[in-house]
């Protein structure tokens, strides 16, 4: 789930809540100040922060966010780079948790009403934007596990009868990631103006009702008229011809 890692079928893997659906595992999560949601405000207060501003930001303007100290977020989360790790796997585990919700339960009234409240998780979608665009080890082992995870909630989704199997399903795992994340930034790179914190909701909303119907009619009604294209190909991979011929 980002990532979903989106809505409709393979583009609602990665797009999910943002906020406060799954406890996150920081490095030491009891309370000595008195406060026992202070961590997991920080943790929220960064996801918010880095999407909007890059991970330039420093840790004050966050602490400043979550109404705490500077030493308080040192104290729960080590370093910035503690911080980012636990906010990329806040991230990654909200979307594996409703991605799995999202994958047994196909029904149309599910789908219409995470429509109904897509601006909720702009701020989650623009981090994910951000942390592939930036690259590095954090995005690429934020991706890898969110193709992993995408992995066993579709696994879950077969299971549950409303996902067919698959033949390779780590491949379809991947390659529907690739899909999902690559158009959201192909679209966000060919409309920049859309990657402005203060319009990104509304942005979201836009892309998602572009691309929800034929993704759907792809995903449940598929586009091919027969097999004969797979069939082909399941042929021809165990002996192609030595000429390059396809004869």
């Amino acid at each position: 789930m980002f990532c979903e890692a989106c809505f409709s079928g393979g583009h609602l893997l990665i797009i999910e809540r943002a906020f406060n659906v799954v406890p996150v595992r920081t490095r030491n999560t009891s309370s000595t100040d008195g406060d026992p949601g202070a961590s997991a405000r920080i943790r929220d207060a960064a996801i918010d922060r880095f999407g909007r501003d890059g991970f330039s930001t420093g840790l004050r303007s966050i602490a400043e966010d979550a109404a705490v100290s500077p030493g308080l977020v040192v104290h729960y989360f080590g370093s910035k780079q503690g911080l980012r790790r636990a906010c990329d796997e806040h991230v990654r585990e909200v979307i594996a948790t409703e991605k799995r919700a999202a994958t047994t339960d196909g029904s149309a009234a599910h789908l219409l009403a995470r429509l109904a409240d897509i601006e909720r998780f702009a701020p989650v979608v623009l981090y994910v934007v951000r942390s592939l665009r930036e690259g590095g080890d954090l995005a690429v082992e934020l991706f890898e596990d969110m193709i992993d995870d995408a992995a066993h909630y579709l696994e879950a989704g077969v299971a549950a009868g409303v996902i067919r199997p698959s033949r390779d399903p780590a491949a379809r795992a991947r390659v529907m990631a690739y899909q999902a994340m690559g158009s959201m930034l192909m679209w966000l790179t060919l409309h920049p103006e859309h990657a402005e914190p203060a319009s990104f909701g509304k942005a979201l909303r836009a892309y998602i009702e572009e691309v929800t119907p034929p993704v759907l009619e792809m995903f449940t009604e598929g586009l091919y008229t027969d097999r004969a294209l797979l069939e082909e190909y399941l042929l021809y991979v165990p002996d192609p011809p030595r000429d390059g011929s396809t004869d």
